[in-house]
């Protein structure tokens, strides 16, 4: 059953396509419920249907597989076989949240560039990034083209990213952000933050602050564990 679903995804149906219901499958393959079921969430599971709460089973749009490693987004949707592209929300200057300021070595009230962008792999919304950045280091960054990599304007401008700490948390959608990753308020997300330096590692200069929030049903972390 499974492999009959992955044809009728792969020949019938495209990215976005809602799934047949259960009963409809029975019938059309001849097996039953439990068969169909199971069949639905192997293919939920490896990222080619999604489901969506109140309104059913789709064909994903596909699912991002990235290793944990220092490059940007454009980058990273590029080694996984993805066209990126970048929609702008926001580039301003504003007062920064305390984490941002703190890294970037800011007074109270100090502003800062922020960087607002919806990053979309084949057409579909993955993530949606905050960036903060020194007006000092980049006093030309607003009249940049922000559609393409931060990482790239910051190596041109002689500041290029070098090292950075990140974390990565389980968290659920704010209802600003699902609307812009189309997805359901309180749906689960991955939420990277990144303090990026450039310069030696030790201490480096500050040069980005950034919050990354991840569509967790179009995007996974894979990595490579050894003992030693």
């Amino acid at each position: 059953m499974r492999k009959q679903l992955q044809e009728l995804v792969a020949t019938e149906l495209k990215p976005g396509d809602a799934l047949l219901g259960e009963r409809q499958l029975e019938e059309q393959f001849g097996v039953s419920r439990i068969t169909v079921r199971r069949a639905i969430s192997d293919l939920v599971q490896d990222g080619a249907l999604v489901r969506i709460k109140g309104k059913g089973t789709f064909v994903s749009h596909g699912l991002v597989r990235s290793t944990l490693h220092l490059a940007s987004f454009n980058e990273d949707m590029r080694a996984a076989g993805f066209e990126p592209s970048t929609l702008v929300i926001t580039a301003a200057t504003a007062v920064p949240p305390e984490p941002a300021a703190e890294h970037l070595g800011l007074a109270s009230g100090q502003e800062a560039y922020q960087v607002s962008r919806v990053r979309l792999a084949n057409g579909a919304p993955v993530s949606v990034d905050e960036s903060w950045l020194p007006p000092r280091l980049l006093p030309g960054l607003l009249e940049e083209d922000l559609t393409g990599s931060l990482y790239r304007i910051l190596s041109a401008s002689g500041f290029p990213v070098q090292h950075a700490e990140q974390t990565v948390e389980a968290a659920a959608v704010s209802t600003a952000t699902a609307a812009l990753l189309d997805i359901e308020p309180g749906a689960p997300v991955l939420l990277f933050r990144r303090r990026s330096f450039t310069g030696p590692a030790d201490p480096g200069t500050p040069v980005e602050y950034s919050t990354s929030t991840y569509r967790s049903d179009r995007y996974q972390i894979s990595m490579r564990l050894e003992l030693g």
